[in-house]
Order: structure tokens, then C-alpha cells, then sequence
């Protein structure tokens, strides 16, 4: 019964007490969505990311133009077709069909790959900069993931220009 009675009394000092401690403390709040979208290194990383795929992108669209043709040629055509054409026709549309999943999947792998190495160099520049911001104006803690936070707390805009005049 003492433990309980203890316990109980301890709940209700520390309850009494949080308010005056939560009061003295600074919160802040950094939107890590806004940083990935807003910020020039990320801007700039979403530009690189974009130039340096865009051949194999552009490769990937004529393939699957090929294909269509193919699938359109072989529905339209396939029944006055001499049985070896349309045989030939099917194993070349199977083939390119192939080749072109394989080449898909492995751009996509590559490009998740090329982009986790872009947003966590960009997410090492942010926490930098938010390290830095918390340092400077004495925050005690800054959330990066929140149900709700107030825009009262909201120091994104200041880590965005941060990251922009850090270049």
C-alpha cells in the first residue's frame, strides 16, 4: 500500500511540475517534407538526378513505343499472317518485352539508389543547418516529425534559408 501511496504522490509532483519546466524549455519544429522540396541542395540534387537519368528514361519511352507498335501490328495483322511471320513477330515482341522490364527494373534500382545518396547528403546539410539554428538561438529541442506543431514553433523557412546561403 506505501509503494502505491509513494508512486501516486510522485505522479502528482512531477505533473504539477512539468508545466513550469515545459515552459522554460524552447521547442522548435522543422518540416523535413518542405526541406526535401524547398531547399536548393535538394533542389539542385532533383536537377542532377533528372539530367543524369534522362537518356535512359528517354531510351525506356521509345522501347515501350516499340512495344505498343509491336502489340498493334501483331492484333491488327495476325490473321493474315503466314504462320512463321506471326511466330516470328510474337518471339521478337516477347524479346523486346523482356529486355525492356529488365532495363526498367534495373533503371529504377539504379535511381533509388542515386536518389537515397542525394537526400541523405541533403539531409546531412539540414541537420547541420538545424544543429546550428538550435545552438544559436538556445532551442532545447527541435522535432522533425510531428503530429501537429504549431507554426508559432515552425523554424523550417530559417533551416530552407540556411541551406540556401550555405550554397
Amino acid at each position: 500500500m506505501r509503494v502505491s501511496t509513494l508512486s501516486v504522490l510522485v505522479a502528482a509532483l512531477l505533473a504539477m511540475s512539468a508545466p513550469a519546466a515545459m515552459a522554460q524549455s524552447k521547442i522548435g519544429f522543422v518540416n523535413s517534407d518542405r526541406i526535401m522540396r524547398e531547399a536548393a541542395p535538394a533542389v539542385r540534387a532533383q536537377q542532377r538526378l533528372e539530367k543524369e537519368f534522362e537518356k535512359r528514361d528517354q531510351e525506356l519511352q521509345r522501347i515501350a513505343t516499340d512495344l505498343q507498335a509491336l502489340q498493334e501490328d501483331l492484333e491488327r495483322n495476325s490473321l493474315t499472317m503466314a504462320e512463321s511471320e506471326r511466330r516470328a513477330k510474337e518471339r521478337s515482341f516477347n524479346d523486346l518485352s523482356r529486355d525492356f522490364q529488365r532495363k526498367q527494373r534495373e533503371f529504377r534500382e539504379d535511381l533509388n539508389q542515386r536518389r537515397n545518396e542525394e537526400l541523405a547528403s541533403v539531409l546531412d546539410r539540414a541537420n547541420s543547418a538545424i544543429k546550428q539554428i538550435a545552438e544559436a538561438e538556445k532551442y532545447d529541442v527541435v522535432l522533425q516529425e510531428a503530429v501537429y506543431a504549431s507554426p508559432r514553433i515552425d523554424i523550417t523557412d530559417k533551416v530552407i534559408k540556411a541551406l540556401s546561403d550555405a550554397r
